[in-house]
This record gives structure tokens, sequence and C-alpha cells, in this order.
């Protein structure tokens, strides 16, 4: 299971890492959310940006303004961020947006780094 969608999340790193060595770390999470998804719409991966993904509590769906960052293929949740550390929150953010969307593989990219290797998480859920 370790190697679940193992092609498709090297395809969109491979994108992260062009836009990282293109902008550099400091800018906002919108501007790389939007280089990520201009890269991977030229490499041919299939994505949603800004997916909503309501919440079901006692069989009731409620829209509570969850949205994953990046779905690619509908199998890899991508949560871009912009910080200096990422912390505990940020990955269960992630792993709620797993949970709801019955995806199994996340990634959790922190564009802020001064080498994008420190900052990219792979989530196996």
């Amino acid at each position: 299971m370790e190697y679940l969608f193992q092609e498709l999340t090297g395809r969109v790193i491979s994108c992260a890492y062009k836009v990282h060595s293109t902008l550099g770390p400091g800018l906002l999470e919108s501007a790389y959310e939007e280089s990520l998804a201009f890269e991977m719409s030229e490499e041919g991966v299939k994505f949603e940006r800004q997916k909503p993904m309501p919440l079901i509590y006692k069989d009731v769906k409620l829209d509570i303004g969850y949205r994953i960052d990046i779905l690619a293929e509908s199998k890899v949740v991508i949560e871009i961020k912009s910080v200096e550390i990422l912390s505990p929150l940020h990955m269960a953010q992630i792993m709620t947006y797993l949970k709801l969307s019955g995806c199994r593989i996340g990634l959790l990219i922190n564009f802020n780094t001064a080498s994008l290797k420190d900052g990219i998480k792979r989530i196996i859920l």
C-alpha cells in the first residue's frame, strides 16, 4: 500500500518542484495553488480545485465550507501550505480531508521552505 498511486504522486511532486524552483518561498498559498494547477495541467494531470467536501453527520449532509485545495484524478488530496513550520493541525486537516473524501493518499506541501523536499509529506490513510 505504501506505493499506492506512486506514479501520480510523483508527477504532482515534480510539478511542485517546478513551482518552487521558479517562485521560491514566501508567497501566499493561493499563488502556489494557481501555479501548481498550471503545471499539473501542462503535465496532463486531471484535477479539481477548491473541491467542496461536505460533512456527513447522522446521515445529514452539512455544507460547512470544507474545501480540498486540489484533488488529483479523484485519488490524491493535495493540501497546500505556505507556513514557517507544518504543525500537527495541518496534518489533522489533511487526515480529515482524506476521511471525508474517501481517498487514501494525500500530499501536504509547504512551499515556504528553502528546500521543497523538507516541505512535502505523503500521507497514507
